[in-house]
C-alpha cells in the first residue's frame, strides 16, 4: 500500500467544505484514506491506499487549479493503513485552536514518526501564527 504526503499552496480562494465533500466521495470510491489539513494558505495531505489509486488521485490534485507549488514530502510503502478510516481535519466553527490540535493528534496516533512530525510541526506552527 502506498502512502504519499504532499504540501501545496492555495492558488485561489478554496471552498474547503466543497473540497472535503468531493474528496470523501472520490476517496471512498478509490479505497483511499489519509488526512487533509488546510489553514487557508496551504494544504497538507496524506493519501494512502492502492498505489495506482493514490498516484491517480495525486495527479488529479496536481492538475487542480486550486493548488500551486505542490511538493511531495514523502512517498513510502506501508504495511497497513496508518490513518484508519478517511479522516479530514477541518476546524469546526467555534472550535478553539487547542481543541483542534488535540483532535488532529488523535488522527495521527497510528502514523509513522516522520509523518506525525510533519503534521505536528505544520499544525503547531500555523496555530502559533
Amino acid at each position: 500500500m502506498l502512502q504519499l504526503v504532499y504540501i501545496s499552496s492555495v492558488a485561489q480562494r478554496a471552498d474547503l467544505p466543497s473540497i472535503l465533500a468531493k474528496s470523501r466521495i472520490n476517496n471512498r470510491r478509490d479505497n483511499i484514506t489519509g488526512l487533509l489539513y488546510s489553514d487557508g494558505v496551504r494544504f497538507l495531505q496524506a493519501l494512502e491506499g492502492p498505489a495506482l489509486a493514490v498516484e491517480t488521485a495525486y495527479e488529479r490534485i496536481r492538475q487542480d487549479p486550486r493548488h500551486n507549488a505542490l511538493v511531495i514530502l514523502s512517498r513510502r510503502e506501508v504495511e497497513a493503513r496508518e490513518f484508519g478510516d478517511w479522516a479530514m481535519a477541518e476546524r469546526r466553527v467555534g472550535e478553539e485552536a487547542d481543541q483542534f490540535c488535540l483532535r488532529v493528534d488523535r488522527l495521527l496516533a497510528n502514523t509513522g514518526p516522520n509523518v506525525r512530525a510533519t503534521f505536528d510541526s505544520f499544525i503547531k506552527l500555523r496555530h502559533a501564527a
